[in-house]
């Protein structure tokens, strides 16, 4: 699930493909399988990139800002901080601008310590040309700088600086917070009420001022989402948006990512995402 839901930013096509796999793991003659993890993760990845095709066209005509797909996640005991930390919407977002093979590369090398050999098999592909993949997408996940870890304590503290600027409608505390560069994205889908581009800089703060009229009647539940802290904000019960955010290494909030298409927010619940 791990894998594919990084692959390809949708949980529901994740799940699928975890359909998919059972029924072929289900079927397969298995005494002729010598590893299984290796196995399991070719015919993942191979239904992955399949669905990708499809998914680029799909996203081009997306209508507004396209975001993955928001996950509340519950950390096992033990559990490795890198994998919590490739889960960021920022994260999924510069995998996006990978092809899919040097995205399924990179996760499988970087992420999930597969050795070259098997990810070869697993694309298809020759073992050197493989390196080169993950060679170029290592070059443009560190040049961005979306895996640096911000602390808790400083997420927790944007966050309720968040929620007070959206109550009151000033913005002068959450300014300090942001970064010059500040952008806001929001995913609707056409489906609820949303900017249709993303927005930069000072307009940020204006949107951000009048949002109490949009989400003052909402409750809001600080809880993590997509390896960092993040807000669920639910009227009746249900879920009316997600709000996450990226960080720079100073520890300024220069991304905030708003979901708000209902489809993205039918299966918002906890559970394990390793």
């Amino acid at each position: 699930m791990g894998l594919a839901y990084r692959i390809l930013g949708s949980l529901s096509d994740a799940e699928d493909v975890v359909q998919d796999c059972f029924l072929k793991w289900r079927d397969a003659e298995r005494a002729t399988i010598a590893t299984p993890a290796s196995w399991l993760s070719t015919v993942c990845t191979r239904r992955c990139l399949d669905l990708l095709r499809a998914a680029h066209r799909t996203r081009v005509e997306y209508v507004g800002p396209w975001l993955p797909e928001p996950i509340h996640p519950v950390a096992p005991a033990g559990s490795d901080a890198r994998l919590a930390a490739s889960l960021t919407t920022a994260f999924l977002l510069m995998l996006e601008r990978l092809t899919p093979k040097e995205r399924a590369a990179y996760l499988l090398h970087e992420l999930f310590e597969q050795p070259y050999s098997e990810i070869a098999t697993a694309l298809d592909m020759e073992e050197a040309a493989c390196r080169k993949l993950v060679s170029r997408a290592r070059i443009h996940i560190d040049g961005s700088k979306v895996r640096h870890v911000t602390p808790a304590d400083t997420q927790d503290r944007l966050l309720h600086a968040f929620k007070a600027a959206v109550a009151s409608g000033s913005t002068t505390q959450l300014a300090s917070l942001l970064s010059a560069d500040i952008r806001l994205t929001t995913d609707s889908g056409g489906k609820a009420i949303a900017a249709l581009r993303v927005l930069e800089g000072d307009e940020v703060l204006v949107i951000l001022a009048r949002a109490n009229l949009w989400w003052g009647e909402y409750t809001w539940t600080i809880t993590d989402l997509n390896g960092g802290r993040g807000a669920i904000l639910t009227q009746n019960g249900e879920a009316m948006l997600t709000i996450s955010f990226s960080f720079n290494e100073a520890g300024q909030v220069n991304h905030i990512f708003v979901t708000r298409n209902p489809d993205k927010l039918a299966r918002l619940e906890p559970r394990v995402i390793q």
